[in-house]
């Protein structure tokens, strides 16, 4: 297979394009202060506050206790809250705090800036139809289909956020 046969994989290409995603996001994240690690763990906690860090853990696809050290750094610097579990005293589950919505705010707007960039010059229809072969395709791999707290877009103008 020649060079320019493999660029253009299936997988290869997703994969390219969530690495630039993720690199330009990186590049626009600069200024809130916080590491990719710490912006991935806002994103996911604000999807599943609540969870326990085993639970998490699992979402990130991370140890642990990898995950445990960096939740002792987030929430010692205020991003992050441990409480205690209603029914059982021996777990915690995690919580966002009050410093960490302005900061996941602007992590949103970030995110729909890289979209529109990603996105630009596909109709709406394109974007949905994109959307929903992406949904079709990760069901296809994956035993849960819609992750846990996944919404189909609601409507058109919202298929482009997703």
């Amino acid at each position: 297979m020649t060079r320019r046969e493999l660029d253009f994989t299936f997988g290869f290409l997703l994969h390219d394009i969530a690495r630039l995603m993720r690199k330009r996001f990186d590049q626009r994240a600069r200024g809130l202060g916080l590491t990719r690690a710490q912006w991935q763990v806002l994103a996911h906690l604000a999807r599943h506050e609540g969870i326990n860090q085993v639970g998490l853990a699992e979402i990130l696809e991370v140890e642990p206790i990898t995950l445990g050290r960096l939740i002792d750094r987030m929430e010692e610097a205020g991003w992050v809250e441990r409480r205690p579990h209603p029914s059982d005293r021996r777990a915690r589950l995690l919580y966002l705090t009050a410093k960490a919505q302005p900061v996941f705010a602007r992590m949103r707007a970030l995110g729909e800036e890289v979209r529109g960039e990603a996105l630009a010059g596909l109709s709406q229809a394109e974007r949905d139809r994109l959307m929903a072969t992406l949904i079709a395709i990760r069901g296809n791999l994956s035993d849960r289909g819609l992750a846990a707290g996944d919404d189909p877009p609601r409507s058109a103008a919202d298929g482009a956020r997703s």
